[in-house]
């Protein structure tokens, strides 16, 4: 597939799913609705524009694939405005100011280059040096955080229900790691193909927060978006848990964490891209049994055979759970041999109710 191709295929993909939003927009509280029916307008219209040539253009000197093998960051403020990218606020090397926002999306930046690099050999999410922008105080009360394409783009929330986007180091990792699939599988985003794009996300972010942290599998919590969810939310941990799938929030403002685990409740619909935020909760568990079966550091075994997986070459961009499930089978086959590795990966898959033959 050649960049052009690409290029038409890029997905705009935001953490907070719609249904969460539609939820919220459906509350009688106007402190509740209003922020979410402009995240939800908002997110709508950008779905159907795809790029924008003005800011393509701005990025033509920054985002030069040099292959640097170091990161290049800059971060902008969008001063609560919807224009892109905003102001220059840091650059590479820049000293910490006195916004912790602009901080925090700094460190996550360099957290995800870190992993992607260190660990798989990966220069940035392209492979060569991408320059990694974000911009930062975008809209007003925007309730989202996402990837365009080109670059990450961050919400302060409402300050009721969502907090700073920048606080949870998973999304930001989340959403470069769309980056990355953008320039490898480019899966698309729909259905069973669509979940795994999401799930992938959920992996590396996951991964991203435990590097940062020198976290285990054990230790880790496995939730995404934990520290997100803002005192408005009664009963609510994160956005997802990878661990135990539709456990992440039971509230009267949220709703019920509708993720499965298994290909049991696996749920058919034609909302959210035929449920990609929703049905991801499977690949998820298969990676959490995986990796906690396995011990140490997830991003070592389990992780390598999830990248492998994702940029060997062999993954369609319309592939279905079961066919990712026999590729990882393959991965960790080529990686480790007939050893315990191949062994985990069938039981995890198993565990969740999706063959690898």
């Amino acid at each position: 597939m050649d960049e052009s191709e690409k290029s038409e295929k890029t997905v705009f993909c935001t953490i907070v799913p719609p249904h969460v939003l539609d939820r919220l927009a459906q509350s009688e509280d106007p402190l509740f609705h209003e922020p979410a029916r402009r995240t939800l307008e908002h997110d709508g219209f950008l779905r159907t524009r795809r790029r924008v040539t003005s800011r393509r253009m701005a990025f033509a000197d920054s985002s030069a694939a040099t292959g640097s093998g170091t990161p290049r960051r800059t971060i902008y403020d969008a001063g609560h405005r919807e224009t892109l990218p905003g102001t220059k606020v840091r650059g590479e090397g820049d000293e910490p100011g006195k916004d912790a926002t602009v901080n925090r999306a700094y460190a996550g930046l360099g957290a995800t280059y870190d992993l992607f690099s260190k660990i798989y050999g990966r220069d940035s999410i392209d492979g060569s040096g991408l320059a990694l922008n974000a911009s930062v105080h975008y809209g007003e009360k925007y309730g989202n955080a996402f990837w365009d394409g080109e670059q990450m783009v961050f919400g302060d929330g409402d300050g009721d229900v969502f907090l700073d986007f920048t606080i949870p180091v998973d999304v930001i990792g989340h959403e470069l790691t769309h980056g990355v699939v953008q320039h490898t599988a480019n899966l698309e985003y729909y259905g069973q193909s669509g979940a795994l794009n999401e799930s992938v996300a959920d992996v590396f972010g996951a991964l991203i927060k435990q590097h940062s942290l020198g976290q285990t599998a054990d230790q880790a919590d496995w939730l995404i978006g934990a520290g997100l969810l803002g005192p408005g939310v009664d009963s609510g941990t994160a956005l997802r848990s990878m661990k135990a799938p539709g456990t992440a929030y039971d509230d009267d403002v949220l709703g019920k964490d509708p993720q499965p685990a298994t290909m049991d409740d696996y749920v058919r619909t034609n909302r959210d891209n035929g449920g990609v935020h929703i049905n991801s909760g499977i690949p998820n568990h298969a990676f959490y049994l995986l990796a906690t079966a396995l011990g140490g550091n997830a991003w070592e075994r389990a992780g390598k055979i999830w990248y492998a997986t994702l940029t060997g070459g062999e993954l369609a961009d319309d592939a279905q759970f079961a066919d990712f499930a026999r590729l990882t089978v393959a991965a960790a086959r080529s990686l480790f041999g007939e050893r315990d590795e191949v062994q985990a990966v069938l039981k995890a898959w198993s565990q969740v109710g999706v063959a690898t033959s």
